[in-house]
């Protein structure tokens, strides 16, 4: 399987995270949208990351549509996602809340980039969008009865909290950022310090467009 996407989008590492995990290789390309746009086309008419292409061609796009795909190549005890019932939509749930978080720190990081004047308005509801999901996943995880989401095993909601906060320090890098959530900070701290966190990892650094 190739893997299209640079780890520093919080959506890329996750799936090679999960991948390694899993024990499946893949072929990295670290292309970029910007850069390397009409490599990424040939597979991904949208020009998004990841893309993962199948050994039989077919390309794969959305981070939870190829986990979802990898997690049904493994045998159900280890699955980092709940197969069915309750712990699967709780789990979903932690997860949406959590990439919806990336997807609004890159929205932000854009407006206030791209735009000479960045819309007043925009900027603060991005803002209020990230605290309240802050807000929302410390109040969740506080709820835990272990160290990881799931209790005492690491599963998908722990990967996709940790990289996802880890981008939001690294795009919006206000040091005090995460001083409300102390559960959240030191998950993503106990995680980043591991080896395979540290082995697919690349710092955030502004695109030229």
């Amino acid at each position: 399987m190739m893997l299209i996407g640079q780890f520093d989008s919080p959506f890329t590492r996750r799936v090679a995270i999960t991948m390694r995990l899993y024990g499946m290789p893949f072929d990295h390309r670290p292309w970029s949208v910007f850069g390397d746009a009409d490599r990424i086309s040939a597979h991904n008419p949208l020009l998004r990351v990841p893309t993962l292409v199948l050994d039989d061609g077919i390309a794969l796009v959305d981070s939870q549509a190829i986990l979802d795909h990898l997690d049904g190549l493994v045998e159900p005890g280890r699955r980092l996602m709940p197969s069915e019932g309750h712990a699967r939509a709780e789990a979903m749930r932690i997860c949406a809340v959590a990439c919806g978080i990336g997807d609004k720190a890159v929205a932000l990081f854009y407006e206030l980039r791209l735009h000479e004047a960045p819309s007043a308005f925009y900027v603060e509801r991005c803002h209020r969008q990230i605290r309240d999901g802050l807000v929302w996943l410390e109040q969740a995880y506080a709820e835990r009865p272990g160290p990881f989401w799931a209790g005492e095993a690491l599963s998908q909601p722990d990967i996709t909290v940790a990289v996802i906060l880890r981008h939001l320090g690294e795009a919006h890098p206000d040091p005090a950022r995460l001083d409300g959530y102390p559960r959240l900070a030191a998950l993503a701290a106990m995680l980043e310090a591991t080896e395979i966190f540290r082995e697919i990892s690349q710092p955030f650094v502004a695109p030229s467009a």
